[in-house]
């Protein structure tokens, strides 16, 4: 059975043993722990299996900024589960309690780069039919948005600034 709950000091080691192990370097494990200090609000959530961490997924603040103009949103990064829980729900687990998360807190919009094979079947979608850029050169493909509530992207477009303090994962 997966239990999903929020991140607890008692969890950060676990968390980056969770992220480490999922994408097989440390650079994941060091932005979460770089967001979870400074990035705010932000909301870490945790899926268990028998008591053990065995998933993390870690939303953060985002801008985007077109003409003098700045919206807030949200963005997903990253979303990992120890390997061998891999095919089993708990992604998905956490991608869906973690965006009713985000939706009971207020929040609106979700962003994810992210596999583009994954993340529609959440209802992310392309962000440039919306006229929304990533200030990161990536495929087109793999930079996707979520509206939480309806009509949240009307007169949103530009470009999505992550926190630039934090680095960019590579």
């Amino acid at each position: 059975m997966i239990k999903v709950r929020e991140e607890r000091p008692e969890d950060f080691e676990a968390v980056r043993r969770v992220n480490e192990s999922a994408f097989g370097r440390p650079q994941e494990a060091s932005l979460v722990e770089a967001l979870r200090t400074a990035a705010e609000p932000h909301i870490s959530l945790v899926a268990e299996v028998e008591g053990r961490v065995v998933g993390h997924i870690f939303f953060s603040p985002v801008r985007v900024e077109s003409e003098g103009v700045s919206h807030e949103a949200l963005a997903l990064a990253p979303m990992a589960v120890l390997p061998e829980f891999q095919g089993r729900g708990v992604g998905s687990r956490l991608v869906f309690e973690g965006l009713d998360e985000c939706a009971r807190r207020g929040h609106e919009i979700v962003f994810v780069l992210g596999h583009p094979e994954y993340y529609p079947r959440f209802g992310f979608a392309p962000t440039k039919p919306h006229g929304i850029t990533c200030e990161y050169n990536v495929p087109e493909e793999v930079f996707m948005v979520k509206e939480l509530r309806g009509g949240a992207l009307a007169g949103r477009a530009g470009v999505v600034k992550y926190h630039a303090e934090f680095g960019k994962v590579e």
